[in-house]
């Protein structure tokens, strides 16, 4: 029996790191949308103007202030859900961090920070989500969304780390998707795999490199991926690609990693380094300021992704295979005018 999930109108999410980029994006779609809403973040005051804003929005909605890498105070986000609305229908995992720099540059301290966040936030909003989930009675099932990423099938340089705990995450999310479809959970478990997103995601990330980081194009807004997240809220999906450029960097890697490796290494160290020096914003360690969607970058800003929108129509799969191919082709062009 194909499991069912409600409209969203009709549905509560759990959204962390819901102050900036792809969770900021998500609530205000979700908020213009009827959802009611439990957004999560590490900075309360931020929380505080997020909150007041989705309100005017017309959305019913709460904060919790949360660090995801603490398991108890994940478990204190559910119970704001549950004591709030009653329970929640998706869960979506988006708080994440990224570093920035040569592996041998980087702290250990820092690393672990990273995994902390990226990976185990995961686990313990998943785990948490997959128990509520399966308390429940009524006809409806659940969601639980992950944020991977491009790099959870291609690692980069520069951003070794963070490519690492995505790894992590997409290994987690397959073999909890099994282990609930063999319990007959009524969950569904999506891994959401974005390419570059004009967020704050560089400006965000601890840096150990002597310049600003920056992000590759092709780059897109925000909001394609907030769009493919709450169309896996009520579709259930095994796993969804923004921008055509991410499933033709894993379509490389899969068929000629060498040739992969060459590329990565040519085109993608150069063109994570910006020509500004270090800001020093970051939100490694400690949690970034303000409420902050969208960032500013040097390359146009796609504002849709056809390759993302076919994959949510099946039968625009040509395009899809077309945004893919163009995507290898973007890659490999790069890396060709970084030799000339």
């Amino acid at each position: 029996m194909a499991l069912a999930l409600k409209r969203l109108e009709d549905q509560i999410l759990v959204i962390t790191g819901a102050t900036s980029g792809i969770g900021l994006a998500t609530a205000r779609r979700a908020a213009d949308r009827g959802a009611r809403l439990v957004v999560a973040a590490r900075d309360g005051s931020a929380l505080t103007a997020l909150v007041d804003e989705l309100r005017q929005r017309g959305a019913d909605a709460t904060y919790a202030e949360v660090d995801v890498g603490d398991p108890d105070q994940v478990r204190a986000l559910a119970s704001t859900a549950i004591q709030r609305f009653g329970g929640f229908d998706t869960w979506i995992n988006n708080a994440g961090v990224s570093l920035f720099g040569y592996l041998t540059d980087q702290p250990l301290d820092d690393q672990r920070r990273l995994f902390e966040t990226d990976f185990w936030g995961v686990v313990h909003g998943s785990l948490e989500a997959a128990r509520h989930f399966g308390l429940r009675t009524d006809t409806h099932g659940g969601a639980i969304i992950n944020l991977g990423s491009v790099v959870s099938d291609r690692a980069i340089p520069l951003q070794g780390m963070y490519s690492a705990s995505k790894h992590a995450v997409k290994g987690f999310t397959d073999a909890l998707r099994m282990e609930l479809e063999e319990l007959g959970a009524p969950v569904s478990v999506t891994l959401v795999k974005p390419g570059s997103i004009a967020t704050p995601f560089p400006h965000h990330a601890g840096n150990r490199m002597d310049v600003e980081p920056t992000l590759p194009p092709p780059l897109y807004e925000p909001n394609v991926v907030a769009e493919a997240i709450l169309h896996c809220a009520e579709h259930p999906r095994r796993d969804i690609r923004v921008g055509g450029a991410s499933k033709g960097i894993a379509m490389l890697g899969q068929l000629a990693p060498r040739l992969a490796d060459r590329i990565m290494r040519r085109s993608m160290i150069p063109r994570q380094q910006s020509d500004q020096p270090p800001q020093g914003i970051g939100g490694l360690h400690r949690p970034a300021p303000g409420v902050w969607q969208r960032a500013e970058f040097e390359h146009p800003v796609a504002r849709r992704s056809r390759y993302t929108q076919a994959a949510m129509h099946p039968a625009l799969t040509a395009t899809a295979i077309v945004g893919a191919v163009l995507g290898v082709a973007a890659l490999t062009g790069t890396a060709r005018r970084q030799r000339h």
